[in-house]
This record gives structure tokens, C-alpha cells and sequence, in this order.
């Protein structure tokens, strides 16, 4: 029995988890005798999982107002082309995950004019920042079921009407699977006394123009203090490369620019300098101290500010597990070098600080639900899939 499912992410992030969750779908699949067919909007990781692609959005992706203006047609384009697609061959089931505007247009569209079954895997986090309520009334609206990763997540939506199962938190089990820490230092080439300190600025073109500078104005005053540290920066797309080794010459800070996965480079530190975003659950989860950073233009952050009265009272999942501030937070103005230098000194010279992180870890990890959250999403997914709609 063959069954067609559509997947529609973007960004670096959307594309990893989409790869995991097509695996998670193929095995689960095969111990019901059924064969898919994946079809998806998403990047390469995608497709090394199964997925035929019908447009790659891991390029087209923003955080911002004004960042967004340039990804806009492109993104519109790349959806025209898939719903065409969509049309001729539509599938049993659709899946959405993040990537909050397009998606909203893209769940739409599906549950209008093809009538399928749809579910958000993943939702965006209008949980945090709530400002735009027609956002979260679309999603409740047009969804059929929310899988959610957070329980605060779940509970909110389900206040919106939406139809919710909290099915715990997928990087549980795949940061167990990253090898320890002595293990990732050996494939690396990193001495066991090394000091490392791993910068991940990007998994968007506009967080190299608005992170970096800042991250390596930051690396230096910490080897002032620290000449010892060693530097690693691992890219999330290899494109990257030639802009990151350019700031870094420009900067005048040396750093092993690596495309080892991220994870693995992450166990290896001592400390990690983020952009926010997944990272740093996945840091947290790896039990690496961090500091987190986010910066967008100023006519973004004026318009948030004065016109929408945007507030969030976290930044980075680990602190919005339990709303509780468990890692430092420099957001804008306050992602200044000398401030965020001065908190990555205190996790690299203190180690009381280090040691309540990392009792904190603990207690936002046991928040995340038990291991085979992927398993859970595979399970309600096909479980969903329509017994009358057979291909």
C-alpha cells in the first residue's frame, strides 16, 4: 500500500528535522507494511532521507521585517511551483513544521483546495511572543492536530481551540546518540587540555552581517584575557565559508572553520557563543555551558519595539522550557563585545557558575518528556493518514 505525504519546512533547522522525521516515518512505515512517498518542501538533508524535493527553502529564510523584504518573492515562487505540483498529485496527508509565515499560507491552501488532513509539527512559537493573534488563530484553525515539543507550547494552543498532543522533545534522543566528550575531542584533533570555545553565528545569511562582528569582537577580548582559548567554527552551510573566513581576517581572529556536524563540535567545547535558536537546546542537551546572542537590523528592532510593542521574556529554548533564565541572554544593544565577553568569562573562570548551569540542564531536561519523541510523531502521524484516500 503506497501513501503520499507532503512535508513543508525551511531553513537549516526545518531541514534537519525533516530529515529526522522522514526517517522516523520510514521505519514506522515498514512495520506496517506500507510505502511512502515523501514529497516536500525543504534542502538537501531531505532528500538524502527520502524526499522528493519540490523547491529548496533552506536559502529563502529571515528573522526580521526588513531582513524578510528579499526572501519574499522567492519564497512566493517556490510555493507557486510546489502547490502546481501539489495539484496534480495530491497527497494523503500534509505535514508543516515551523517556518511560521509560509507555512500559514501553505496550510491554508492545503486544507482548502486539496481537503487533506493537516498536521503542525514543530509550531511556531507565537506561544513566546503572541502579538499577532490572526497567526495563532490560523493555526489552530486549519490544523487538525498540533504535535508539540513543549509543554508550554501545548497548552497554549490548546487554550486556542487547537486539537494538541504533547509528544516530548526530539533532540532528547538525538543528542544521546552524539558521541562523549573525550570521543568527539579525539575525532577532532582536539587535546584533551585544549580550551576551546565554539562560535556558531548563522544558519541565515543576515545572522553573519549582525552576529559575527560581534562574536569575534567578543573572541578577542576573551584571548586577551585567555590567550590560551582555541577558537572553532563550524559552518551550517558550506556557502558560508568564504564571508566567515573573510571576517575573521578582518577581525584578526584565528578560528578553525570546520563542516563537521555542529553537535559533534559542541561536546568537544568548553564553552559555546550561539545565535539563538536550536542550538541551544542542543547545546544544553550535550551539557556544554553557553551564551547566547541575537541581533537584527535597527529599523527591525525600532518597528518591534515602538509599533507592535514586541516582548518576549526569553530568547533561547532552554530558558523558555521552564521560564527560567538557566543560560545569559544578550538581545540587541545589550549584545555588546564587553558584555558578552565578561559572561563567557564567568562560565570559562568559574566553576560554581559552570556547575549551576549544568544543574540546570538537568532540571530543564527532565521538562522535555521521556526518549522516542520521534517514534511518538511517526506513530500519530500515520496513525492520521485517511483509511478512504488510498493511492
Amino acid at each position: 500500500m503506497k501513501r503520499r505525504i507532503f512535508i513543508s519546512t525551511g531553513e537549516v533547522s526545518g531541514d534537519w528535522h525533516g530529515s529526522i522525521l522522514i526517517q522516523a516515518l520510514q521505519n514506522s512505515a515498514r512495520q506496517r507494511d506500507l510505502e511512502l512517498e515523501i514529497l516536500a518542501l525543504g534542502g538537501d538533508r531531505m532528500v538524502a532521507a527520502g524526499a522528493t524535493l519540490l523547491g529548496n527553502t533552506v536559502g529563502i529564510g529571515s528573522i526580521g521585517l526588513v531582513e524578510a523584504l528579499p526572501y519574499v518573492l522567492p519564497t512566493l515562487l517556490v510555493q507557486w511551483r510546489a502547490k502546481q505540483q501539489l495539484k496534480k498529485f495530491p497527497p494523503d496527508l500534509v505535514i508543516l513544521i515551523d517556518y511560521v509565515t509560509p507555512n500559514i499560507g501553505m496550510g491554508y491552501f492545503t486544507k482548502r483546495q486539496l481537503q487533506v488532513p493537516v498536521i503542525y509539527y514543530i509550531a511556531p512559537q507565537e506561544w513566546v511572543w503572541s502579538f499577532n493573534d490572526k497567526n495563532t488563530q490560523a493555526i489552530a484553525g486549519f490544523t487538525d492536530r498540533i504535535l508539540s515539543i513543549f509543554p508550554q507550547e501545548a497548552k497554549y494552543y490548546a487554550e486556542q481551540g487547537a486539537q494538541v498532543k504533547w509528544v516530548g522533545h526530539p533532540l532528547v534522543d538525538l543528542m544521546d546518540r552524539v558521541p562523549d566528550r573525550a570521543t568527539a575531542r579525539q575525532q577532532l584533533g582536539i587535546s584533551s587540555e585544549d580550551l576551546v570555545v565554539v562560535l556558531l553565528p548563522a544558519s541565515r545569511s543576515q545572522e553573519l552581517k549582525y552576529l559575527l562582528p560581534v562574536m569575534l569582537q567578543t573572541a578577542k577580548l576573551i584571548q586577551a584575557q585567555l590567550p590560551q582559548v582555541k577558537f572553532w567554527l563550524p559552518l551550517s552551510l558550506e556557502k558560508y565559508r568564504p564571508n566567515v573566513e573573510r571576517l575573521l581576517s578582518q577581525y584578526g581572529v584565528k578560528a578553525d572553520v570546520v563542516s563537521h556536524p555542529s553537535q559533534l563540535v559542541i561536546r568537544a567545547a568548553d564553552l559555546v557563543l550561539s545565535k539563538s535558536g536550536t542550538v541551544n537546546l542542543e547545546t544544553a542537551l550535550l551539557n556544554v555551558p553557553q551564551v547566547v546572542i541575537y541581533r537584527v537590523s535597527t529599523v527591525t528592532a525600532w518597528i518591534a519595539r515602538h509599533l507592535l510593542h514586541f516582548y518576549i521574556p526569553f530568547m533561547s529554548p532552554p530558558n523558555l522550557v521552564q521560564m527560567k533564565a538557566i543560560v545569559p541572554e544578550f538581545l540587541q544593544e545589550a549584545a555588546s563585545p564587553e558584555s558578552v565577553s565578561q559572561a563567557c568569562l564567568e562560565l570559562l573562570l568559574n566553576e560554581r557558575s559552570r556547575q549551576q548551569m549544568l544543574y540546570n540542564y538537568a532540571e530543564m531536561r527532565n521538562c522535555l518528556g521521556g526518549n522516542g519523541a520521534i517514534e511518538r510523531v511517526a506513530t500519530e502521524i500515520l496513525d492520521a493518514l485517511p483509511v478512504n484516500n488510498l493511492n
